[in-house]
Order: C-alpha cells, then sequence, then structure tokens
C-alpha cells in the first residue's frame, strides 16, 4: 500500500481530514510528563479522529539522543494503517538528499516527508525514488515571512509568475509518480484557492490552522478536493496542549473530535 492509499483509507475509516502534529516541547507540557509518555497518551486519545499524525524533527532533534529515540519509539504507538508525515522540511545537493531519505523512508520508515525544493530537482529525486512515499514540497508556507520569497514575481515564458507558482508547476512536472503533494498554509487562503484550481488532484498539506490564525471555513472551502481524501489539515498546539493538566489526553480528544466535526460540516456544505 502505498502513501496515497493509506491517506485515503485513514480519512474514510475516522471520516477525517485532520492531521495531529506532535510537536512534544517540554515547556508546554504537563509536569512530570516524558515525550514518550505524552505523544502515546495523545495518539491513543486521538487515533480514531485523524487521517494521519504529523511529528516535526525539530522538536525531537533538540531533545538530543534521547529526542530521537522518543521519535522512534513515539511511531511504535501509532496505528498502522494511519501514515506518518515526518516533517523534516529536508532539502540539500543530491548525494545528501539521498542520505536523508534513506534516512526517513528506511531508518524511520515513516510514510511522508516534507521536503524544501530551494535547491531544484537533483534534491528531492532521491526522495522520489521511493514510489511508496509521500513528498510534500514546500510551496506556500503558512509562516509570516513566507513571501519574502515565495511571492516574488519570476519571468517565466509567458510573462512573470510568483515563486510559489512556479514551484506547484516544476512539482506536477516531476510528479512521475505520482507521490508529490504541496504543502500551503491556511493563512494564505487566496493562494491555496489557486493552488487547489490549478492541481486539483495533487495532494495538500495545510498547516496554519489554530495557533497560526488560519480560517477553518476558507481552508476547508479552497482546499479540500473534489473527493476529500487528499486533503491533509493539520493542527498542532490547538489539540496537543489543549491542557497542562492531568486531563491533557482528554482535552486533546476532545479538541481533536471538535476540529473534526468543524471540518466535516463544512466539507457536507460545499
Amino acid at each position: 500500500m502505498n502513501f496515497i492509499e493509506k491517506l485515503a483509507g485513514a480519512a474514510r475509516k475516522n471520516k477525517s481530514l485532520l492531521c495531529v502534529g506532535l510537536d512534544p516541547d517540554p515547556k508546554l507540557m504537563p509536569a512530570k510528563t516524558g515525550v514518550v509518555e505524552f505523544n502515546k497518551a495523545i495518539i491513543e486519545a486521538t487515533s480514531d479522529l485523524v487521517c494521519a499524525y504529523k511529528p516535526n524533527f525539530a522538536f525531537y532533534e533538540a531533545l538530543g539522543t534521547e529526542g530521537i529515540d522518543a521519535l522512534k519509539r513515539t511511531a511504535e504507538y501509532i496505528p498502522e494503517d494511519i501514515p506518518i508525515i515526518a516533517d523534516a522540511k529536508r532539502g540539500d545537493i543530491g548525494n545528501t538528499a539521498k542520505a536523508y531519505a534513506q534516512a526517513l523512508f528506511e531508518v524511520f520508515n515513516f510514510d511522508a516527508a516534507t521536503v524544501n525544493p530551494y535547491l531544484g530537482f537533483d534534491s528531492i529525486e532521491p526522495f522520489l525514488q521511493y514510489q511508496d512515499k509521500g513528498i510534500f514540497i514546500l510551496c506556500r508556507t503558512s509562516n509570516a515571512g513566507a513571501a519574502d520569497f515565495q511571492s516574488l514575481r519570476c519571468e517565466v515564458e509567458n510573462g512573470y509568475r510568483p515563486l510559489f507558482e512556479i514551484v506547484a508547476v516544476k512539482a506536477k512536472e516531476w510528479n512521475i509518480h505520482g507521490n508529490i503533494g504541496l504543502v500551503v498554509g491556511a493563512t494564505y487562503p487566496e493562494e491555496l484557492r489557486l493552488l487547489r484550481q490549478s492541481h486539483p488532484d495533487m495532494p495538500l498539506l495545510i498547516p496554519g490552522i489554530g495557533a497560526q490564525g488560519g480560517d477553518l471555513a476558507l481552508t476547508v472551502r479552497y482546499g479540500a478536493d473534489a473527493r476529500g481524501e487528499k486533503t491533509v489539515i493539520n493542527s498542532s498546539r490547538q489539540i496537543i496542549y489543549a491542557s497542562a493538566g492531568k486531563d491533557f489526553a482528554e482535552a486533546s480528544r476532545r479538541a481533536a473530535s471538535e476540529l473534526r466535526e468543524q471540518i466535516n460540516h463544512h466539507l457536507s456544505s460545499l
């Protein structure tokens, strides 16, 4: 089973486009709760409500070797039918990219990964060789500084286009195995609308809901594909830090359930 099939299966089974970001921050976690214990509780509380989980490597790397071990152990608690998207944002020259791809897809055995296209095709190609894995290319990210480069108007054959549109066009050209998707932030709904219209069949990973302030109704309206199966709406802090107390797992379930229902409500009105 490849990533696209696995994602669609989880979305159908759980009636969900919600992805929970597993980003453990000791400053925000309940006192005396370890990373593995925290993640395990979140997973057990939400695994019937999500289409995917997305651990961000930075939060684990910041904890040193113990953090990397916690990431590996966390993956063991995620049900096999739910895909894991490694939010690693890797991007480097070919030989290094090959090592990054091997680490994410063979050592950690994740189902998908985020990658940075700034170095061009040879930095993406090693990831594409894993045809059963998903590759989410950073296109229009959710952060405020995204406009510094992604909105720059660049000269193309027929005039000028924003850089993020050119990235999306290149991603489509490279998508010979059907395993490429785009990262498009909910904080830029018009760009999200444009990219979904231009690339109706491409999977979209959409961060920016919750703490970053993305509009959920517009995200669903502009980001959902025709079948609602290639849209991954991520929320991290809003769910995993719904409570800082001993009831954090129960609170995360309530937050995830509410967000899933809101997403489905907006889907039903399309």
